[in-house]
């Protein structure tokens, strides 16, 4: 009975978490487009979330490249279909796992971060302090940090597939003597603008959820340093289940329209 009244309460409360998400995003949108519009933190969050993330998305990547060449490439010489690699990796890459690893990558970076930041200043008052001397504190830090969230995931996805196919041709230089000019022009005679327009259009939703999760965990943060903490790794494992959801519908729309 007691197991039974925890299930009731923790279903209520998830989808009480959900409405409160909704209003948080409706609210986000209508700041969006009133003045005043903070571009210089704008561009700080951009640098911040963009640059500062490079790094981290390249060796991503990179390994990401390399490790999907070499576990494949055995499979395809038993089937005689090595000739194959560039086109295969290429349209893998592109289409599904390097948007979807990037994101996860960029959810525990930025999200946690954006989670933590937020929350450490609600629960030390700098947010009321805000909001007492005329700030706006949402449209100061939660869009600003949706924002270029948005902005610079697809950004980010698309260094990091160009780094991938840079590992995968490393590989296939390495072991099949292939080289880096013919590898990419198959690459490219194999990618279409059905490959490359929905994966980037997905990562602009991607880099919304990140935003969105980690500044409303923040935001709604309580009870203290213990609070910041629960934000941050909320933060994370929600994007992270938000994310697959989104490319469950975006591949299912795809394939319906594409």
């Amino acid at each position: 009975m007691a197991y039974l009244l925890s299930l009731k309460q923790n279903i209520a409360s998830f989808f009480m978490e959900i409405g409160e998400m909704s209003f948080f995003s409706l609210r986000f949108f209508k700041e969006l487009f009133t003045k005043p519009f903070e571009f210089k933190e704008l561009l700080n969050q951009c640098y911040v979330m963009g640059n500062k993330s490079l790094f981290l998305v390249g060796v991503t990547g990179l390994i990401l490249g390399i490790v999907f060449t070499l576990q494949t490439r055995p499979t395809l010489m038993d089937f005689g279909a090595v000739a194959w690699m560039p086109s295969m990796i290429s349209i893998s890459i592109v289409r599904e796992i390097g948007p979807v690893i990037i994101a996860l990558i960029c959810a525990g970076r930025i999200g946690s971060s954006i989670g933590a930041e937020i929350g450490s200043m609600r629960v030390t008052e700098q947010i009321d302090a805000m909001e007492v001397s005329g700030t706006n504190p949402f449209k100061y830090l939660v869009v600003t940090r949706i924002l270029a969230a948005t902005l610079m995931l697809p950004l980010l996805v698309i260094f990091g597939d160009f780094i991938a196919l840079i590992g995968s041709a490393i590989v296939e230089n390495m072991k099949g003597s292939v080289s880096f000019v013919l590898y990419f022009n198959q690459v490219f005679e194999a990618l279409t603008f059905s490959d490359i327009f929905p994966a980037t259009i997905k990562t602009f939703f991607f880099g919304f959820a990140i935003g969105l999760v980690g500044c409303f965990k923040g935001y709604t943060s309580k009870k203290g340093t213990a609070g910041v903490g629960k934000a941050s790794n909320s933060a994370v494992v929600y994007t992270s289940m938000l994310l697959f959801i989104i490319d469950f519908i975006a591949v299912f729309v795809t394939d319906i329209f594409v």
